[in-house]
């Protein structure tokens, strides 16, 4: 459970100095724009494996359950992703109407995939890993918010826009039969 914890607190810390301006602008003065870039991609690296491994050696030294969650909430986890890949896919896409109207595509996605894993997982590794992910984003889009953003204007919807749900399709269909087993380990659909 440590490397979990400490895995969370140097990948999201890593990423909560984009809301620390005055500190990110004082560390791209010191050690330059490529520097900054590069320790911060090291350490969130670096974060994201521990992250990862803790949350592997917390699963193999047995779950510990906090709670059940209900045995029709896997259906609304699935229900649920199914819009976060459309944002996960606005996101890589090049701008587009469903970009705009998400204003933050990539923290719409983690927002909805951290919720529905947290109503889906009732053991203690998930709460702090998937809890860890939704306070960030929440947090990291109000203080986009406090930053005084400009609304962009809305542009008509266009083939980035159709991309990004047929992406969003490929990649929810791909994660449950293919991605989420081999990558995660644990099945989506009930096995047999």
């Amino acid at each position: 459970m440590t490397l979990l914890v400490l895995g969370l607190i140097i990948f999201l810390g890593t990423h909560a100095l984009t809301m620390a301006r005055g500190t990110r602008a004082g560390l791209i003065e010191r050690f330059g724009a490529n520097g900054y870039k590069a320790i911060y991609s090291v350490l969130s690296l670096a974060g994201f494996v521990l992250l990862v491994w803790g949350f592997q050696r917390y699963r193999a030294g047995g779950y510990i359950e906090l709670w059940t969650p209900p045995r029709w909430m896997p259906h609304l986890t699935l229900l649920l992703m199914f819009p976060a890949m459309i944002a996960l896919s606005a996101y890589i896409l090049p701008v587009g109407r469903l970009k705009v109207m998400l204003r933050h595509p990539m923290l719409v996605a983690i927002k909805i995939w951290a919720l529905a894993h947290l109503l889906t997982n009732g053991d203690l590794g998930s709460m702090l890993l998937f809890g860890a992910f939704l306070a960030y984003a929440v947090v990291d889009r109000i203080s986009m918010k406090r930053r005084g953003e400009a609304k962009p204007d809305l542009p008509a919807w266009g083939e980035h826009d159709t991309f990004s749900i047929g992406l969003g399709m490929v990649l929810y269909v791909a994660f449950i039969y293919v991605l989420h087993p081999l990558l995660i380990g644990v099945p989506v659909l009930p096995v047999g």
